[in-house]
């Protein structure tokens, strides 16, 4: 490992975990008492009329009436007029502590000034899209590989989504190979051929329709922790043309959800090294959350491409990029010509001025403010208390965080077994039960993402956590 400092000193007890999780699955559900959550549901129809309102004319005009994945969408999504730190305010002024923080890149809390500054001073001299190239571009890249130098060459794009078809497109003309493989339950976007096995491991196009299943022909998964099983498969496409990439979410797939040994990255990549295979890092939601040099930085390992999206924007739009190893990298080369063999990505309004400058002053602000591991501190905070809670009331949930990605499983959702024949209404019961416990936190002034996970940001002080555990213990005495 290299000198950085890192969010996380010691790696959870993965075995721990998974034993408890496992035997999160297999228990009744505990969910909130009848009359409990009446009192929840009456909060949004006496408290948040206005919400109400806005979301029923959205749904004339947006499908479901909102246009984030994040929402919360029960009883009814909130509309949100103001961010900043660790609160946001809903339209009707209702005010809650932010553990989404738009799925992960406001590190240092939302709408912070500095960062805020500098973007509109920027848009008062330039205009946030040129269309050329703009100083930031090369600012934001540099930063990045001194952070993190296996990214030796940066190519910014607009998403995470975009970020991840990108890799796999530079891994298959770099390689000439067409196989993909991730693991299952892993989100690496929506596009055709990765959304697929999401959220819970095998369960194929369950979650994604409209995609033909020729786009999937090249993609396979394999389960997370399972060396062997990558092994064979790596071995089996060998003998048929072999593998472009292993694409791995580096903490676990779905940002740790399904949590990973310390030592198994290291295990892929002598894998990967002895099939001749692509190593690629989302590193979407583990980039400069884990401490400046991201995942690989902790793990010690050096990945060939690194996807980034969120936090390179610092929660400014166009957030997303694909980096690595210069001669793979040189696949990915703009202009007209390009080169010989080339990887075509586009996209207008990639790397604009507004978001290099964004991503680039908020890693800036993240290097002077160890803001990755104050949030690491107020997650550690965060997680010892919830379970001091699960404790005192006998729940059989499970609490655990890498830094400040802060996981709260109470449903085992997607640990369901598919094998099972039971596992569709599984899935249904512990979704509605996820539902309801994301209502009740909402309801005493909580935003989780989808009720089990959490993020804490540098403007979770000591105080705001404290708040915030008063708040879940309301929600766990009436379960």
């Amino acid at each position: 490992m290299s000198n950085q400092k890192y969010a996380i000193t010691e790696w959870h007890d993965t075995q721990d975990i998974l034993n408890r999780l496992n035997n999160l699955v297999k228990s009744p559900l505990r969910t909130i008492k009848h009359e409990k959550m009446e009192k929840y549901l009456t909060y949004f129809y006496t408290k948040c009329n206005k919400s109400k309102a806005l979301i029923e004319k959205a749904k004339q005009f947006i499908p479901g009436g909102v246009q984030h994945n994040l929402a919360f969408n029960y009883p009814f999504p909130l509309a949100v007029k103001k961010a900043e730190g660790a609160y946001l305010w809903d339209v009707d002024g209702n005010r809650y502590i932010d553990f989404l923080q738009a799925g992960g890149p406001t590190l240092l809390g939302s709408n912070y000034e500095p960062v805020r500054q500098k973007v509109i001073e920027l848009i008062e001299n330039c205009g946030p899209v040129i269309g050329l190239f703009h100083e930031y571009e090369l600012k934001l890249a540099e930063i990045i590989n001194k952070h993190m130098p296996s990214v030796e060459m940066f190519r910014m794009l607009a998403s995470g989504t975009e970020a991840d078809m990108a890799a796999i497109r530079i891994a298959r003309t770099f390689t000439g190979k067409r196989k993909i493989i991730k693991m299952g339950g892993a989100y690496h976007g929506w596009s055709d051929q990765l959304v697929y096995g999401l959220h819970i491991p095998w369960t194929g196009s369950f979650e994604a329709h409209g995609i033909p299943a020729g786009c999937y022909a090249d993609t396979q998964e394999f389960f997370s922790n399972d060396v062997d099983g990558l092994s064979k498969l790596l071995e089996k496409n060998a003998s048929e043309g072999g593998t472009a990439a292993v694409l791995i979410e580096p903490i676990g797939p779905e940002s740790g959800t399904h949590p990973l040994f310390k030592d198994f990255n290291k295990k892929v990549r002598q894998l990967c090294d002895k099939f001749e295979t692509l190593l690629i890092f989302d590193e979407v939601v583990s980039g400069f959350r884990m401490g400046m040099g991201g995942a690989q930085g902790y793990f010690d390992v050096k990945p060939d491409l690194t996807v980034f999206g969120k936090i390179i924007a610092g929660g400014y739009p166009g957030a997303g990029g694909v980096g690595g190893r210069r001669d793979i990298m040189a696949c990915l080369a703009s202009g007209v010509e390009g080169t010989k063999k080339r990887a075509y990505v586009g996209g207008t309004l990639s790397a604009n001025p507004l978001s290099c400058a964004a991503g680039y002053y908020t890693i800036l602000e993240i290097e002077k403010t160890d803001a990755a591991i104050k949030a690491a501190q107020a997650g550690n905070k965060l997680c010892a208390g919830l379970q001091a809670l699960i404790d005192k009331y006998e729940l059989p949930f499970v609490v655990y965080n890498q830094g400040s990605i802060c996981h709260l499983e109470s449903s085992g959702l997607m640990f369901v077994d598919i094998r099972q024949p039971d596992f569709m209404q599984q899935i249904v019961q512990r979704k509605h039960m996820l539902e309801k416990m994301g209502a009740a936190y909402m309801a005493e002034g909580l935003i989780t993402l989808a009720g089990s996970r959490l993020y804490t940001s540098m403007a979770d002080t000591d105080d705001i956590i404290d708040e915030a555990l008063d708040k879940f213990e309301r929600v766990f005495q009436d379960i």
